[in-house]
């Protein structure tokens, strides 16, 4: 398991700006360490690193973390260095798809799409989210992100008879036939 702090650098250590936004607020970190962690129960199953993710006015935040940063108000953070043999191929697996996934959006957006979401949303404000609360909401997410299709309709399809597609001239009866399925 990491520290929040080595978790916090990783995202504060230098990246391409094709990556996402260059510079990276309190806020904006705060959110990024929020999904990380739910990447980590959903994919491996534990915590990436021990503290609580606690509910504000903005979202989800390690009050640790913002207590070391809110200095820096909305101003971006300072750049970090990171030793990168603190971090194993699964941390680096969660930490690059969470820097590529949400990296991307602006502290704003990722504040407004926590607000969304059941974690912060069953928690009460200055309470602390719930780890198995977390880890359920992002399996669910990661299943319909992932895997958005039916598997028992496509077994059907293939153990069952064949059918002829319709003439794809006749616009309407094509789409009919599209539908039924």
């Amino acid at each position: 398991m990491l520290s929040v702090r080595d978790v916090a650098d990783f995202f504060l250590s230098p990246v391409d700006e094709e990556d996402g936004e260059a510079t990276i607020s309190n806020l904006k970190l705060q959110k990024l360490l929020y999904y990380a962690q739910g990447y980590s129960l959903a994919l491996f199953g534990q915590k990436l690193f021990d503290e609580n993710i606690s509910c504000w006015t903005h979202g989800p935040v390690v009050e640790s973390i913002y207590h070391q940063f809110k200095i820096y108000g909305s101003s971006p953070l300072p750049v970090a260095h990171i030793e990168m043999n603190k971090y194993n191929d699964e941390h680096l697996y969660i930490l690059n798809r969470v820097r590529r996934e949400y990296g991307q959006f602006t502290a704003w957006k990722l504040r407004d799409m926590t607000h969304e979401e059941l974690p912060y949303l069953s928690t009460p404000n200055g309470g602390v989210i719930n780890t198995a609360c977390i880890k359920e909401f992002f399996i669910n997410k990661l299943s319909n992100d992932n895997f958005n299709f039916d598997l028992e309709r496509m077994k059907k399809r293939v153990e069952g008879d064949f059918v002829k597609m319709p003439d794809t001239q006749d616009k309407d009866s094509f789409m009919q036939w599209v539908k039924s399925f």
